[in-house]
């Protein structure tokens, strides 16, 4: 049997991070969390992950935080599947999503449901 796959997720709201993270390893995800940019880049730095998944705005002051952490996580692997989770989409921050590359832009509130299914989806073995 092959070990669970390892999520890092990062929000300022530790309702979000809690509720995620409970749900998304009752589905056999392994997950770490992170609660602003400095502990996702510690962890970042000192682990693999199967996928990210991070919001935008980590703290009022760091509206972009979460697509620096993404841009962090991109340069350690190109084929990390990464999420980014916002409610202030705009037309700038989806051009700096498409210049990372294969980043799912998803709007909050989401259920959880949708976000576990969108995970399985991102990490499911390619079809033969």
């Amino acid at each position: 049997m092959s070990a669970p796959q390892r999520l890092l997720i990062i929000d300022d709201q530790e309702a979000i991070v809690f509720a995620m993270a409970d749900y998304l390893s009752s589905l056999g995800y392994e997950v770490d969390a992170a609660r602003n940019a400095y502990e996702a880049l510690g962890l970042l730095a000192h682990g693999e992950y199967s996928l990210v998944l991070a919001d935008l705005r980590l703290d009022p002051e760091d509206t972009r935080g979460g697509l620096d952490v993404l841009r962090v996580a991109r340069e350690h692997c190109r084929s990390t599947p990464l999420i980014l989770l916002t409610a202030y989409d705009s037309t700038e921050v989806e051009a700096q999503v498409r210049e990372l590359g294969s980043v799912l832009l998803l709007s909050k509130p989401q259920p959880l449901a949708r976000i576990g299914e969108q995970i399985g989806r991102l990490l499911a073995p390619p079809c033969v």
